[in-house]
Formats: structure tokens, sequence, C-alpha cells
């Protein structure tokens, strides 16, 4: 019993460790760019696109993705204790690491690409609605932030939906703690969008000349 519970802990701190490496750090260190003083000063891929480019802004999103993945493996490891999977405990670590890391004195991303790959190891068959549904809004009103909000609201649904097994109680819990710290993570974002202040990426105004 105290192995498995030092491999627990163990499991846990590392996928804490793992989500407190935030890849738009590490990348604007590399292209020596000032990232948390320009754009929103987010750590995210959509402000590490904004300020960077396309390129960077895809190794930020695949690397936060493969922290949650990564994670969500670890628990794996352990499996289940007394009906519980690890993995839940372990993807929600990740999550926490990635918006409040350690190596980054706790000011870190707002949990979209982690919370992504989490749910591409945990609950993947969610994603073929989720993803759709972040598309759909995403093209038909040109924000993120909007689309992620509108898609994690959405999850614990879905995990509803596709996971009514003897454990899914666990999993509706997971998505319901998922779609609390994400929210809250877009708080500044869901002012701005009541407000009409909210940065597009589609559909962006052309600037006047006199602007």
């Amino acid at each position: 019993m105290l192995v498995l519970i030092l491999k627990i802990i163990v499991v846990s701190v590392v996928s804490y460790l793992i989500g407190s490496i935030t890849t738009g750090d590490v990348i604007a260190r590399i292209k020596k760019v000032n990232l948390r003083g320009q754009g929103s000063g987010n750590v995210g891929a959509t402000n590490v696109y904004r300020t960077m480019g396309y390129t960077p802004g895809i190794i930020v999103l695949v690397g936060d993705t493969l922290k949650g993945v990564i994670a969500v493996i670890l628990g794996n490891i352990i499996g289940k204790v007394n009906g519980f999977d690890i993995n839940i405990l372990t993807g929600v670590l990740a999550i926490i690491g990635h918006n409040w890391p350690v190596f980054a004195k706790f000011k870190g991303g707002k949990g979209v690409a982690v919370t992504l790959g989490v749910a591409i190891a945990m609950t993947p068959a969610t994603l073929y609605i989720l993803i759709p549904v972040w598309a759909l809004v995403f093209v038909c009103f040109g924000y993120v932030s909007l689309a992620s909000l509108i898609t994690v609201f959405c999850y614990p649904f879905m995990v509803y939906g596709f996971y009514q097994n003897e454990n899914y109680i666990y999993k509706i819990i997971f998505a319901v703690i998922v779609a609390i710290m994400m929210i809250y993570q877009h708080r500044s974002n869901i002012s701005r969008l009541i407000k009409g202040e909210e940065h597009r990426i589609l559909y962006q105004k052309k600037k006047g000349p006199n602007s």
C-alpha cells in the first residue's frame, strides 16, 4: 500500500511539473522575444501566433497539448485505485501546472491546449463533437476565446453522453472542474467580449488611414 501511495505521489508531482513547462516561454526565449510584454501577454499558442507567427504558434499548441497527453499516460501506469482512474488526477494536475506553473512564478496560460491533450488521451470520443463545435464558433465569430469557452462548457455534457459506465461520475466531475478552471482563466476575455473589445483572429476590421 505504501508503495502504491508513493507511486501516486510521484506521478502527481511529475504531472504538475510537466504542466509547469510553459512551451510559449521556451519558444520566446529561443527566439529572444518578450512574449509576456506583447499582445495579450499570455503564453498560449494564440498570443505566440500573434507575436511570433504561424510556425511558433503551432509548436506551442503541439507542445502544450502533449503535456496533457503525457500526464494521462503517467496516470495510466498506475491505473485505477478503488475504482478511481489516477489519470484523472494527473490530468487535472497538468492543467493546474500549466495555469499556475512553479517555473514561471505561477503565471501561466489559460489551459486550452493542455486540456485538449488530456481530452485526447482520456475522453477521445468527446472530440467528435467538441472539435466541430469549436471550429463552427470560431469560423462564425472569429474569436478563439469564445470558441474555447463554448466548447469547454459543452465538455461535461459530452462526457456524460459518451462515457456512461460505472466510473463515469468521476469523469463528469473532472470535466466540470476543467470547465470551471478554464472559464476562470478566461475571465478577462469574457469581460472584453462583453465590452466588444476582444481581439479577433478572423474578420479583423481594417484600419483606415486616420486610425
